[in-house]
């Protein structure tokens, strides 16, 4: 198949297997999941009854006062240990090789089916200015969120976007499926698309 770059006769070759697989929404969630789960700290701890700081000591009389109470260490006790503790783990959940490509090439290939893929010859600055992008976003169409990636995200790129809320700028190495997902509209240089070929086949 073949992929029509923004403002030129010229088309770029692509595999079908790349940007025209048939959209897998089970698969995308799971990878996308797994991903936005694999950057979760997991860092949530609290305290059994066992390693709160306090004495044991029964707190008052067995009669006479009321409720029979042992140690103010309880959980039903303000200041007292948690019943089910939190402790830190893991988030991370195990996707193979070929589950994440093949999820990557399903969100490629419907961004491409709903016309939200823009393919250009090249995109760079001349200087890092942010007014600059913005003129240049505007020829594209791309939304309020757009994602463009280049085979190596200049600094002159990067710069002039780090202002612009919700504008990414990512290369091919940097690339993952919430940045796809998220995004209005992915404007792609020629050379990222061969790069991703590479990357994906």
């Amino acid at each position: 198949m073949e992929l029509n770059v923004f403002n030129s006769s010229n088309k770029v070759s692509v595999s079908e297997e790349t940007f025209g697989r048939d959209f897998s929404q089970d698969l995308v969630h799971q990878v996308v999941v797994a991903y936005r789960n694999a950057g979760r700290a997991g860092t949530k701890a609290q305290k059994t009854r066992s390693e709160v700081a306090g004495t044991t000591k029964k707190s008052k009389k067995q009669k006479g006062g009321g409720a029979r109470h042992g140690a103010l260490t309880a959980p039903i006790f303000v200041g007292g240990g948690v019943t089910f503790a939190a402790k830190p783990r893991s988030f991370a959940q195990k996707v193979n090789r070929k589950m994440y490509r093949a999820a990557m090439q399903s969100i490629l290939s419907e961004l491409n089916r709903q016309g939200r893929l823009t393919v250009v010859e090249t995109f760079d600055l001349d200087a890092p200015k942010t007014s600059g992008l913005v003129a240049k976003l505007k020829d594209f169409n791309v939304g309020k969120r757009p994602l463009i990636v280049t085979e190596d995200a200049t600094e002159n790129l990067y710069l002039s976007a780090r202002n612009l809320p919700y504008v990414e700028v990512r290369d091919v190495q940097g690339l993952d499926p919430v940045s796809l997902v998220g995004a209005d509209t992915v404007v792609i240089t020629v050379d990222a698309v061969k790069k991703i070929e590479e990357w994906l086949a």
